[in-house]
């Protein structure tokens, strides 16, 4: 046996561990739309392959920045940007949606390729796209207004599962659709962020140029915990390119929305996401989960950390201020959710009798869309049910539709109880819902 016959059987056997670990696993993949055009793109489709045959649920996401810069200069039209953000008016859409409808389908194409002597010969993967993220517009920003440019709003789980169930590779582009019919342009690293939070992946992997993350000594970094990753944008954020920041980004929020582990490699490497994936030490810059959470019962010591959570929607009119006396006084009325020492959630539940009111449900904007706020809910309608409560009631102003899908209800003044009732702001003019237990 030749010394690079046995360099492979060591390690394809060396691989075997990782294999069985990944396999049924949910992989998000980020691919921006330099790689699209790299000459490296070849390999890359062939590795999204091997994956797919080893029985990882894939998810692609790719992006088209330059694929829409291109077709816009072909056009005469000069792109506008605000905050990284393309602003997107109505005269550009559609060559923003024919460039990146081109790049998907040429991704479609690619993941197609069956010939012989290939390392897609018999892959036959079947590859679908679809409208599985539902998009808002961005607004105006600064006074700014991004008009076509958007955000996600709500990722169609049931949908993408049932395509990763029949073995397909779900690809998604960096477009959205809103509930009236608009198309958006999205930034590929949000969809991507948001697919992962949403599906619960137990990876985001994200293609950059360099090997990954350098810190300011050019060396490699190569793990960061999520508070080690916050620390490193905050204090090294403008020093690197800002493609690579956006993509650390996108991996630290992933993180923070609940997905375990987040690696950034290079796709100008042949088989760096092999050799990150399949060999122990790998080639990139993983960012881990390894903090935990607590939901727990508020205590006087909480008072600081609520009082922060819950001030930018006091400030915007959201919540009735609350002052730190106040809140002192009513500390044993409050769960919060806890991670390395900070507040993270909070809900406050006020006993009427047989009913119970619901208040200053929040979540810290970082944490939002990962079911933080439904696993409080769920905590204090279990705590509701155990003291006798019958029914639980709230009042809001601009949160209904979510305590909606939650199973409330709406209902009028007169369905409160005659203590709550007294107390009604006819000011804030809140809308009241009611859930039975």
């Amino acid at each position: 046996m030749t010394g690079s016959t046995q360099d492979y059987v060591k390690w394809f056997r060396h691989s075997s561990p990782y294999i069985n670990a990944h396999r049924g696993k949910t992989f998000v993949l980020m691919l921006p739309g330099e790689a699209l055009v790299h000459p490296n793109y070849g390999n890359i489709i062939y590795d999204i392959a091997l994956l797919s045959s080893l029985g990882v649920r894939l998810v692609v996401v790719h992006g088209a920045r330059p694929q829409i810069d291109a077709r816009l200069a072909e056009s005469g039209i000069e792109s506008q940007f605000h905050r990284n953000l393309r602003v997107t008016d109505a005269a550009n859409l559609e060559q923003v949606t024919q460039a990146i409808g081109q790049a998907r389908i040429q991704m479609e194409a690619a993941l197609s390729t069956g010939v012989p002597n290939s390392p897609m010969h018999g892959a036959r993967m079947q590859v679908i796209s679809g409208n599985f993220v539902v998009a808002m517009p961005h607004g105006v920003l600064d006074g700014v207004d991004l008009q076509h440019t958007g955000k996600v709003r709500r990722i169609n789980t049931r949908s993408l599962n049932t395509v990763l169930d029949s073995g397909a590779i779900a690809l998604l582009s960096p477009l959205g659709y809103s509930t009236t019919g608009e198309a958006f342009n999205l930034s590929f690293t949000d969809v991507a962020t948001q697919v992962a939070s949403a599906l619960k992946a137990d990876k985001l992997l994200a293609f950059i140029e360099a090997e990954g993350v350098s810190d300011a000594s050019g060396e490699l970094v190569r793990q960061l915990a999520v508070q080690e990753c916050r620390d490193f944008l905050e204090q090294q954020g403008e020093q690197i390119s800002g493609d690579i920041r956006q993509a650390l980004s996108a991996c630290y929020l992933a993180c923070l929305q609940g997905v375990p582990r987040a690696q950034l490699f290079s796709y100008a490497a042949d088989g760096a996401m092999l050799s990150e994936l399949f060999t122990r030490d790998g080639m990139g810059t993983m960012v881990h989960s390894d903090s935990y959470e607590q939901l727990r019962r508020a205590t006087i010591d909480d008072v600081g950390g609520i009082l922060e959570l819950i001030a930018p929607l006091e400030n915007e009119g959201i919540l009735v201020r609350r002052s730190r006396e106040l809140l002192e006084t009513e500390i044993d009325r409050f769960h919060v959710l806890e991670k390395d020492g900070t507040i993270i959630a909070c809900a406050a539940m006020y006993p009427f009798e047989e009913s119970a009111e619901l208040a200053c449900v929040v979540t810290h904007p970082e944490y939002r869309k990962g079911g933080r706020a439904s696993t409080l809910l769920t905590q204090m309608e279990k705590m509701a049910r155990r003291q006798g409560i019958k029914q639980l009631f709230l009042l809001t102003t601009q949160t209904a539709h979510w305590f909606i899908e939650q199973g409330f209800v709406q209902a009028q003044i007169d369905d409160l109880p005659v203590a709550r009732r007294r107390l009604y702001n006819y000011q804030r003019n809140s809308k009241i819902f009611i859930k039975n237990l």
